[in-house]
């Protein structure tokens, strides 16, 4: 085991499985926080666990993933909308140090994997984990001024 994979072990642990909590118990703000919480949670470790066994397809995944976690959120807030009214969720500082975490794990990595299309890849999806993720959790906590009477 080397210090990647100790690390992903060590995020899916902690991360994980606070977002697996807050998905199986609670209220539904609760909830929905969570479900958004699950993407910068799980993304990062596959990061991680593609440092550490070597396997670049684990990047795929991990961009995939980036890329449809926050449109899920997006759509639950849509959903919920009515429900959510009443009680918003307040995440924002769960939303950012996801944010600060996903950050920290996409430079080392791209530190790691060196200046290639592999580090291109790498920005792409930390851009996309990050900037999905405030977006998510923005349409989650009442969402944007404008947009559908918001």
């Amino acid at each position: 085991m080397n210090g990647w994979i100790l690390a992903a072990t060590a995020e899916l642990g902690g991360a994980g499985a606070v977002a697996l909590w807050g998905l199986a118990t609670g209220p539904l703000s609760r909830r929905v926080v969570a479900q958004n919480m699950a993407t910068p949670a799980i993304c990062p470790a596959l990061l991680l666990l593609a440092q550490g066994y070597g396997r670049p397809a684990y990047v795929d995944l991990a961009l995939l993933l980036a890329l449809l976690g926050p449109v899920g959120t997006l759509v639950f807030a849509r959903m919920l909308a009515d429900e959510l009214a009443g009680d918003p969720p307040r995440a924002w500082s769960l939303t950012w140090a996801a944010a600060g975490l996903s950050a920290v794990v996409v430079a080392a990595v791209c530190v790691a994997a060196g200046p290639s299309r592999a580090m291109v890849k790498l920005l792409v999806t930390g851009a996309l984990l990050i900037g999905g993720n405030v977006i998510a959790a923005r349409a989650l906590t009442g969402g944007f001024k404008g947009v559908r009477g918001g």
